[in-house]
């Protein structure tokens, strides 16, 4: 499973485009990954890559990439019982054996600032 090494005592990042090489860095890997998360198994999770921290090129204001793209899954203390870690690996695992079926994702609206705090999306075509 690609994560960023050493995993800590509160999160796993999880190395979207690593877990999904065929999805371009411009067409959200990390949210694309968590919205499948969310879909199989409801688990939720936070996109730390293009989503949040993209930039606009200041001579073409064509959008460039973030240099990770992550996706963040925050273990509280005290909160998950062993089952509750068993099936978020669980569903990770499935996730990662049906990963060629995941798209990418292009943005119906995104604000100017804050982006990924209410930005949607939907599927590519392809």
């Amino acid at each position: 499973m690609p994560i960023v090494q050493p995993p800590g005592g509160h999160a796993i990042y999880i190395d979207a485009a690593a877990f999904l090489p065929h999805v371009p860095a411009l067409q959200f890997p990390g949210v694309a990954l968590t919205a499948e998360l969310y879909l199989q198994g409801g688990i939720r999770a936070v996109e730390i890559g293009t989503v949040m921290f993209g930039r606009k090129d200041p001579a073409t204001g064509a959008d460039l990439p973030a240099p990770m793209e992550l996706v963040r899954l925050a273990i509280p203390r005290r909160v998950y019982t062993q089952s509750h870690i068993d099936y978020v690996v669980e569903v990770i695992l499935q996730v990662f054996e049906g990963r060629q079926h995941i798209r990418g994702l292009r943005f119906t609206y995104a604000a100017p600032v804050l982006r990924h705090f209410t930005a949607r999306f939907e599927p590519t075509a392809s």
